[in-house]
């Protein structure tokens, strides 16, 4: 396994980011981080459904929820098992990953917006049967406490530290795994289909099967997060899996780079620091100047701002990967090449001219 020519750059950043709890003694900034690395770990699985499979998925948060219910279920008094969460971080990732292939089976001949409109419905199910499954969930009040997670005999506890320093681990164990993937035959796969599904079937791959395995990885990933994120708060409840979180993570993508690790993550924290400390703090230091302003809830009109002015100026996002910034240079080049990728087929000038579908 490798970084190629980004091993020094790539392997940097986890030599240093464990140091911070050292220097960084505020509780709050660590859970801060934590929280932060939590949903960079979703935008790397939903990196791999749509900005490498070019799969259009609005139910990511699905998987979130599944990760964190599976982990809920299993390490609490709910059902009188206690799993430790060492084996639940590969368990849910499975049963995350089991799901992932559920919803891409029933969805293989579908693209674009049936495509989307399949994966909304199932991100909007899943959190609804967590919520209505009374015995089983507690309902709305969610299933709490959970266990904590414990390393050598020693709890976690209540301390955001060792739960910064896993998610670090999960982040990192993520990338190589990202990394490896993308530059692996199933990645070139993948960026295939992404750019034309029927030419690739033409030119022998097997497209089912690369969706499938798009859909489960993807998952995945946001079942190591979901398991995480649960054990840190010790508490999972249905609302904490709207669509709000699946808009959340895929306008992370979309602001770092679709198809670009490294854009990815930067486009995570980005919008993490937003929600989860710039618009907080603004909202204190309102309150203290005795203004009655509520920032946060401004947060999804500052994300749809984002977004416009994205796609205006710069869609390919802040660290666009190579294939996707030659393809937006190459369609602004070529308005023709444009209208083709919308779907939008002009068959040229004379007399038999015309626009077919």
């Amino acid at each position: 396994m490798k970084f190629g020519r980004e091993r020094p750059f790539a392997v940097l950043p986890f030599l240093v980011l464990p140091l911070v709890p050292l220097l960084d003694r505020n509780n709050s900034h660590i859970d801060f981080l934590t929280n932060a690395g939590a949903f960079i770990l979703l935008a790397l699985g939903l990196n791999i459904v749509v900005g490498f499979a070019g799969l259009l998925d609005l139910g990511y948060a699905a998987f979130f929820a599944i990760g964190s219910y599976s982990y809920a279920m299993l390490a609490s008094q709910q059902f009188g098992i206690h799993i430790p969460f060492w084996v639940m971080l590969f368990v849910a990732s499975v049963i995350a990953a089991i799901f992932g292939i559920l919803l891409g089976a029933p969805t293989l001949r579908l693209r674009g917006d049936y495509l989307a409109i399949v994966t909304l419905g199932f991100g909007e199910i899943v959190p609804q049967t967590f919520l209505n499954l009374t015995q089983y969930t507690n309902g709305p009040n969610g299933i709490s406490p959970l266990d904590s997670p414990s390393l050598f005999g020693h709890s976690f506890g209540f301390s955001a530290t060792p739960y910064y320093e896993v998610m670090l681990a999960l982040i990192a164990l993520a990338v190589l795994l990202a990394t490896n993937l993308q530059s692996s035959r199933l990645g070139r796969a993948w960026m295939a289909i992404r750019e034309d599904e029927l030419a690739a079937r033409h030119m022998g791959i097997n497209t089912t099967t690369a969706k499938l395995a798009a859909f489960a990885l993807g998952a995945s990933f946001s079942g190591l997060a979901g398991v995480a994120y649960a054990a840190k708060l010790s508490l999972v409840s249905p609302d904490q899996f709207q669509f709000n979180v699946s808009v959340l993570v895929l306008s992370m993508l979309v602001l770092g780079g679709m198809g670009n690790i490294w854009g990815v993550i930067v486009g995570s924290f980005t919008l993490s620091f937003i929600n989860g400390f710039l618009l907080p703090q603004s909202t204190n230091l309102a309150h203290s100047m005795h203004l009655n302003l509520d920032f946060t809830n401004y947060r999804f009109m500052l994300y749809g701002v984002i977004l416009v002015a994205m796609m205006l100026f710069r869609p390919e996002g802040l660290i666009p990967s190579k294939q996707r910034r030659a393809e937006f240079r190459e369609a602004k080049l070529d308005p023709a090449l444009a209208a083709e990728e919308q779907g939008e087929y002009t068959l040229g000038p004379g007399p038999g001219a015309g626009t077919g579908g």
